[in-house]
């Protein structure tokens, strides 16, 4: 894990109105997310998943967007008040070493930042304490940036912190794996 972070003004050239041709939210998260639910959108960006999740969650839940980079947030920010969805999205500024959050999360999105993260091994963990006991969490990595075998040794890593694999969807341009909650 390379722990480089993407810078934010590089942000714009994939969170963008056509992404949605590739990556459409609703239609990529519906499955795993509903009315109500707690949700945790780890290393947001400008907010792309964001938007997203507020609506899928509705005004019962809500969802956490967490980024260590202030100029994310702020772009996260103005998506949500320029879509009316300030109100179910909660931003939280994250440290490099330190997730920070406690609340306890029903569904994790962690799309296209694991590589970025400097100690995975501290990151699952971190995972792993706010979710839920019937939590999931869905990693997507970049095809074009992280190889098989580094995907699969991130899968590793999130096993060894005590998740559960539970199913590996199709996402384009994408290595995605999706874990649970292991309770034992």
């Amino acid at each position: 894990m390379s722990g480089h972070i993407c810078p934010w003004w590089f942000a714009y050239t994939f969170d963008n109105r056509l992404r949605r041709f590739f990556h459409n939210p609703e239609k990529m998260l519906g499955s795993y997310v509903s009315k109500g639910m707690t949700v945790l959108d780890v290393g947001c960006g400008m907010g792309f998943f964001s938007i997203g999740l507020a609506r899928l969650v509705g005004d019962k839940g809500f969802v956490i967007a967490a980024d260590i980079q202030p100029k994310m947030l702020e772009a996260m920010q103005k998506r949500a008040d320029k879509n009316g969805l300030s109100s179910i999205i909660r931003l939280h500024k994250s440290e490099p070493n330190s997730l920070g959050v406690d609340t306890p999360v029903d569904f994790i999105l962690a799309f296209w930042m694991v590589h970025e993260v400097p100690i995975p091994k501290l990151f699952f963990h971190q995972i792993r304490a706010c979710l839920k006991s019937n939590g999931r969490i869905l990693i997507v990595e970049p095809k074009l940036h992280v190889s098989s075998k580094r995907f699969q040794e991130t899968s590793a890593l999130a096993q060894e912190s005590g998740l559960i694999l539970c199913d590996t969807p199709t996402i384009k341009l994408s290595r995605s794996v999706i874990f649970k909650q292991n309770l034992s």
